[in-house]
């Protein structure tokens, strides 16, 4: 894999026009979890996912790491499929995180992506529903909706 800006650009298209599949997939999980959690989370669209998806490429050090794991989910497969297990997994949660962002955001997003990944299943390449799950995880955690993102924390400290 040659990382380029132009390659980058071109990752940022593609995973631009996954929104048909993502988009979907982030209110599957929100809807999910907000049952679990008893609350009502908020769904998105498909500009908001836009919107997500350029906020994180506007970061070129992010962009450049964000479409290399994607370009790699991408394309990869491993024979037997469970021994790519670990490795998708791993590839997977470490995207979500970094469209999340920082913690703890990063940190609900990796535990996202276990939960987006039982729930996507798209033809291809073993890794493209991990990266459709990484997508998605990181998305919905990096968006608004969730009651807790959108108060003021107790915890905060003035000093």
């Amino acid at each position: 894999m040659h990382l380029t800006p132009e390659s980058v650009a071109e990752e940022y298209d593609r995973i631009h026009a996954r929104a048909e599949t993502v988009v979907p997939l982030v209110n599957d999980v929100r809807d999910e979890l907000g049952r679990h959690f008893d609350t009502d989370v908020a769904s998105i669209d498909d500009e908001q996912y836009h919107d997500a998806i350029d906020a994180v490429f506007a970061d070129g050090d992010r962009a450049v790491n964000v479409a290399a794991l994607a370009g790699i989910l991408r394309d990869l497969d491993v024979q037997d499929d469970y021994p790519g297990f670990v490795v998708d997994e791993l590839l997977g949660r470490e995207l979500a995180a970094m469209v999340a962002g920082g913690q703890p955001l990063r940190l609900l997003a990796e535990a996202t992506f276990h939960y987006a990944d039982v729930r996507s299943h798209t033809d291809g390449p073993a890794g493209v529903d991990d990266l459709d799950a990484a997508l998605a995880a990181g998305v919905q955690t990096r968006l608004p909706g969730w009651a807790w993102t959108e108060r003021e924390s107790p915890f905060a400290v003035d000093g």
